[in-house]
């Protein structure tokens, strides 16, 4: 029986089973479970499903880990009008092959068209919105007025959500945006659980709630900075923003010119408007509580190792598993100290350089996986991983697979596969795993720490291609 089709209540460790670990066999095909499938819990107490999980996909390896590791819904853009240019992004072209990956595991997939828009930009809209339509997006996330009439006339059945962007703070504009004809609204990041609370009691009930859960803070309103443009010509609300409020400042007094009095300074430098990242693990029966929809995670920037990370915790979180494991397994992923934003009222004022925490760092990423006794060793399997970053067979590593907990593991027997014929390295002439294979031999290393070359090692558990694996950055 599917999670979804029971009829739970919420208590504080209301929790659905656990979902499969995603083998078959210990061969390489993983069994994908379907977003349609997973519990159904509330904070309030009554009857109905988990708050969907939305998570970022900047690129089609960040897609994929979402879509593996839990998440119930995407947000994406293509290659124009997201306020994430820095991410890979998905040209129109490889949108609906990246739209059907997502549709076949039950994951629905919503475009962001949230900058803000002048004239030549809605004259370029109603082709561009035809064409992400065509693909089949199911929502589209904007904060324009005028980019919410053209979807409205060129994409009629896709859903429109409400960006944070246009700081949905009160339930009269979250009315308003519903007789504009808005499915669901994201919450201004500024709002707190009681904000949140008040404001589902007022809006229309077919109105969907969502709000930031994990990720990058901004220290301006919703996002609405003009630092980085006057700085460095590079506008925020263009999807360019260069994160000037995250570099180093101090204060100079006009008659001491060439004098630098810093506010607060450390070896890192020092930091005068530095937000916290958002980390809200801990906290989801209160979000539930207060009437949330959808939990989303920032991170269109993010690596496919950062996704996979922080989708897993909080899909385990989700489905009834520990909040306190969960808040560990994100202390493992880069990020900045963690904060509850406004949710629990005015945040506390930060004075010190916060920097990046990495405990962990992305080791390797699974390409392949069979019983090790296909090469003559019966003691577990054989797994060939593409190499990110340095590691040996004495590090522990740790495995994040699908539908479990990260576990520990040692890369025994570590191996590398060398051209034969003298030729240069496979990476430098981008062959691929299989031509690799066919014209490589493997060797016995003491190391990996070939970046991007293909590594072999045996495994006592089975791995899945797309697992990632990760060593403590102390290694």
């Amino acid at each position: 029986m599917s999670c979804r089709s029971r009829n739970l209540t919420c208590a504080p460790s209301s929790a659905c089973p656990s979902r499969p670990a995603g083998f078959d066999n210990g061969e390489d095909r993983r069994i994908v479970p379907d977003a349609a499938e997973r519990g159904a819990v509330r904070g309030d107490g009554s009857s109905c499903p988990v708050p969907e999980l939305l998570a970022p996909a900047g690129g089609r390896s960040q897609l994929e880990a979402a879509v593996r590791f839990g998440a119930d819904a995407v947000f994406l853009a293509a290659d124009r009008f997201g306020m994430r240019a820095r991410a890979s992004n998905f040209p129109l072209d490889q949108l609906p092959d990246a739209v059907a990956y997502a549709h076949a595991a039950g994951v629905k997939v919503h475009a962001t068209l949230n900058i803000l828009m002048h004239d030549r930009d809605i004259r370029a809209l109603p082709a561009y919105v035809e064409a992400l339509a065509a693909a089949g997006v199911d929502a589209f996330i904007v904060s324009d007025l005028g980019a919410l009439s053209v979807i409205q006339r060129h994409a009629p059945r896709a859903e429109l959500h409400v960006s944070t962007q246009a700081s949905v703070m009160n339930a009269e504009a979250a009315r308003m945006w519903h007789q504009l004809g808005a499915a669901r609204v994201v919450c201004a990041r500024e709002l707190s659980l009681d904000d949140i609370a008040e404001l589902r009691a007022r809006a229309p009930r077919d109105l969907k709630i969502e709000a930031f859960v994990h990720g990058a803070m901004c220290m301006a309103y919703s996002g609405r900075c003009l630092l980085s443009a006057g700085m460095t010509g590079r506008s925020g609300n263009k999807g360019a923003c260069a994160q000037s409020c995250r570099w180093g400042y101090a204060l100079v007094e006009e008659k001491r010119p060439g004098e630098y009095f810093p506010v607060e300074s450390d070896e890192y430098g020092t930091y005068v408007m530095n937000a916290e990242d958002l980390c809200m693990v801990e906290h989801l029966d209160a979000l539930r509580a207060a009437g949330v929809d959808a939990l989303k995670i920032e991170g269109r920037n993010k690596q496919a190792f950062y996704v996979a990370t922080v989708v897993g915790a909080y899909r385990r979180a989700l489905d009834g598993g520990s909040a306190r494991h969960a808040a560990e397994e994100l202390r493992r992923v880069s990020h900045r100290p963690y904060g509850t934003g406004f949710y629990f009222g005015r945040p506390r004022q930060s004075a010190h350089a916060d920097g990046y925490v990495r405990r962990y760092l992305h080791a390797a990423t699974v390409e392949r996986c069979r019983p090790s006794s296909s090469c003559g060793d019966s003691r577990g399997f054989e797994v060939i991983v593409r190499c990110q970053n340095r590691f040996v067979p004495t590090d522990e590593l740790e495995a994040l697979t699908p539908g479990r907990e990260p576990f520990a593991l040692q890369p025994r027997d570590l191996q590398l596969l060398m051209p034969v014929d003298g030729r240069a390295p496979f990476v430098e002439r981008r062959v691929g795993l299989d031509e690799a294979l066919a014209q490589g031999a493997w060797e016995h290393v003491a190391v990996a720490n070939r970046a991007s070359e293909h590594y072999r090692f045996i495994a006592p558990a089975p791995l899945q291609p797309g697992d990632f694996l990760r060593v403590p950055a102390s290694s």
